[in-house]
């Protein structure tokens, strides 16, 4: 099967979150693939720093600095990429933050923070995003990150869970609405990855255990281990592919 299938050339994806973990590994795998990237985060010394990284591989990097939980500094993030030429194929929400306490000691502004960055900021990205993929009338690409949390629960994560819950589930409502405009809108739900908002459990040498004990690949993933599902996910060989949740969790969920 000819590789063109998964050729990126021609083709810009923004990947939020994208100045270290998740998705910055998602950013450069695009980027190896042929795709332009543009990174974004809210820490603007890390995403410069994060950028200049890639930039020093070859690959063709723009980075912006905005907070994808406040409306308004999405509208206006969009306006600047459309100012700058910036056409957006590939969308990558990516973003999110955790909150480890039981429910019945989660604040409301808690809660809210947890699903507007990780919930409601991909809504508001991804309608900017479409809405420009319509009007160009190429299609595109949305790819909604959630977690083993878009299929079950674990205790003290609740805000979390319903966040990515609804990823799952945001995600079908983007293929069911989009997808006569070829624009096909997937997920991916990482397993337990080592990444630094996993630091603690990581960190945690009966948690750590657990991991290990209950994933049938014995390890924790690595963050280069979702590029291949992101690129596939972002290419033409995925043209008829919508509305779908991927885990790449070393078979967690598949046993008991």
């Amino acid at each position: 099967m000819s590789t063109t299938l998964f050729n990126l050339s021609g083709r810009t994806a923004l990947v939020t979150g994208s100045s270290r973990g998740l998705g910055n590994a998602i950013a450069e795998g695009l980027a190896a693939a042929g795709a332009r990237v543009v990174l974004n985060g809210v820490d603007a010394a890390r995403l410069g720093a994060a950028a200049s990284s890639l930039r020093d591989k070859g690959y063709r990097v723009d980075a912006y600095a905005f907070d994808v939980a406040d409306e308004a500094a999405v509208v206006s993030a969009f306006a600047q990429f459309d100012a700058a030429g910036i056409e957006i194929d590939i969308l990558v929400n990516n973003a999110g933050i955790q909150l480890r306490k039981p429910l019945v000691d989660v604040s409301a502004a808690e809660w809210g923070k947890v699903i507007d960055t990780n919930l409601t900021s991909a809504f508001m990205v991804g309608r900017e995003a479409a809405r420009r993929m319509i009007a160009r009338g190429r299609g595109g690409k949305v790819i909604n990150i959630g977690s083993l949390t878009s299929e079950c629960a674990r205790a003290t994560v609740g805000p979390y869970t319903t966040a990515k819950g609804g990823i799952k589930l945001l995600t079908k409502a983007m293929a069911a609405e989009w997808a006569e405009h070829d624009i096909q809108a997937n997920a991916i739900g990482p397993g337990y990855m080592i990444t630094e908002m996993n630091r603690a459990l990581l960190d945690n040498a009966q948690f750590d255990a657990w991991v290990k004990g209950r994933t049938p690949a014995h390890r924790w993933g690595r963050p280069d281990e979702l590029v291949g599902t992101a690129v596939y996910l972002a290419s033409a060989a995925s043209g008829y592919v919508n509305g779908q949740i991927i885990y790449v969790d070393g078979g967690m969920l598949a046993v008991l």
